[in-house]
């Protein structure tokens, strides 16, 4: 029965399991008392929820801690082995897979080279699904246990009625390829469990706020660095983050060709493709047959080598002109944006690291209006090389929060009765 807002019984249940289950998610173990301040519920409230989820297994007892002259309060937290997700990092390089149990730790994972110079579209899809048949091989775990498949992509997702996900990757290659529909053709998986998909910036973007270094900030621009370079915006306003084709915003009229066919991108100086370029342009010695991870390791050691030999002055020029103009790209960030915070990520960003970082700030600064360059932070992420995986994976874990932890129901082969329909939703769960 619809309120006056619109909102049923059943979607105050659901919107209470969903209030407990992420405070105890993200700041758990709490106790049922400290439950009901951080998330403005009834002590009844809190109660019944809880044996609820206590009920469903979703919640379980983490100790005790002493209370101010009474008995012990018992802690509670989520049950890790209450649900599994998959997390699927379709790389540049590489096809990376990682099962994680509700706690975001990783059980199992696997790996598979990407073929080049382009994503061969079947090869990929065979790389996604034998890597989510073998962890969960390794892990004993049957596929109807799982809540779902997160899958990052390097590319522009559109959702589609007939064909669901479709995926628009321009630099590899991709124009309008149905991932979705060619996955759940090859797949094992139950129709139970959906395949949820988006741009691989955008899951990094998600990840580092709820984990990572961007986590407590209102608002932040997650940047990743690989063979291309690309950037998620994360506001009060989209909460989940906007995926932008920042790699293609022009820095230099008549510029270098970028993958994408056009002239003068930011990824087409910045990213780590067009690096060892000039680096080989400029007559570095960039390893023969060597793919892009250990050529850039070579360009780092002759920038800055570990023994006593001089530093590469090539190497070292071709690293500060890759700092400008990231830094300037950065500076459109800020200034369009007024972030509070840019995050650096990626393989290649993880590389470059903090002694990259001081150059990059400098030039960002430069090249920005003073007062929103004054309230920025530029640093590097925290979640590492597994980041787009694990923003994959909260994909199927927030909407299993968003469903209140109850897994999603199949839908009537024909409309119900009102009568029905009224009855189910005055019925206590």
């Amino acid at each position: 029965m619809a309120g006056r807002n619109g909102r049923t019984v059943r979607d105050l249940r659901r919107a209470n399991r969903t209030a407990v289950l992420q405070r105890l998610y993200f700041d758990g173990p709490l106790s049922r008392f400290e439950l009901g301040p951080a998330t403005g519920l009834s002590s009844g409230s809190v109660s019944n929820v809880v044996a609820d989820l206590i009920a469903d297994d979703l919640v379980e007892e983490a100790g005790s801690v002493d209370s101010d002259g009474g008995r012990p309060r018992t802690l509670l937290r989520v049950a890790p082995g209450s649900g599994h997700m998959i997390g699927v990092d379709i790389g540049e390089t590489r096809v990376r897979v990682e099962l994680f149990d509700l706690t975001l730790t990783e059980l199992a994972r696997a790996e598979r080279p990407v073929p080049q110079p382009r994503h061969d579209v079947a090869a990929t899809v065979g790389h996604v699904d034998d890597g989510i048949r073998e962890v969960l091989r390794a892990a004993g775990l049957p596929p109807e246990r799982l809540l779902g498949v997160g899958i990052g992509v390097p590319g522009i997702v559109e959702r589609t009625p007939d064909r669901g996900a479709v995926v628009h990757g321009q630099t590899i290659g991709w124009d309008a390829v149905p991932l979705e529909s060619l996955l759940r053709a090859r797949s094992a998986l139950p129709d139970s469990v959906p395949y949820l998909m988006d741009n691989g910036v955008r899951t990094v973007g998600q990840a580092e706020m709820w984990f990572g270094a961007g986590r407590g900030a209102r608002n932040a621009a997650v940047v990743l660095l690989g063979s291309g370079v690309g950037a998620s915006l994360v506001s009060p306003e989209v909460e989940e983050g906007r995926a932008v084709e920042w790699g293609h915003l022009t820095v230099r009229v008549r510029g270098r060709r970028c993958r994408c066919g056009a002239l003068g991108c930011l990824e087409a100086y910045a990213g780590a493709a067009s690096l060892l370029a000039r680096w080989r342009e400029a007559g570095g010695a960039v390893p023969e047959g060597a793919d892009e991870e250990t050529a850039l390791d070579a360009l780092l050691a002759a920038a800055h080598p570990d023994d006593d030999r001089p530093a590469d002055p090539v190497a070292l020029a071709v690293l500060e002109e890759t700092a400008e103009y990231l830094g300037a790209g950065l500076s459109d960030l800020v200034n369009l944006f007024q972030p509070e915070r840019i995050l650096i990520g990626g393989w290649a960003g993880l590389r470059l690291g903090a002694r990259f970082l001081p150059a990059v700030r400098r030039h960002a600064v430069s090249y920005a209006l003073r007062h929103p360059a004054g309230n920025v932070t530029v640093d590097l992420g925290r979640l590492g090389p597994d980041a787009v995986t694990v923003g994959a994976a909260i994909l199927p874990l927030a909407e299993f929060f968003a469903r209140g932890g109850r897994r999603p129901e199949p839908a009537p082969e024909s409309p119900l009765p009102a009568w029905r329909t009224a009855l189910e939703e005055r019925t206590p769960r």
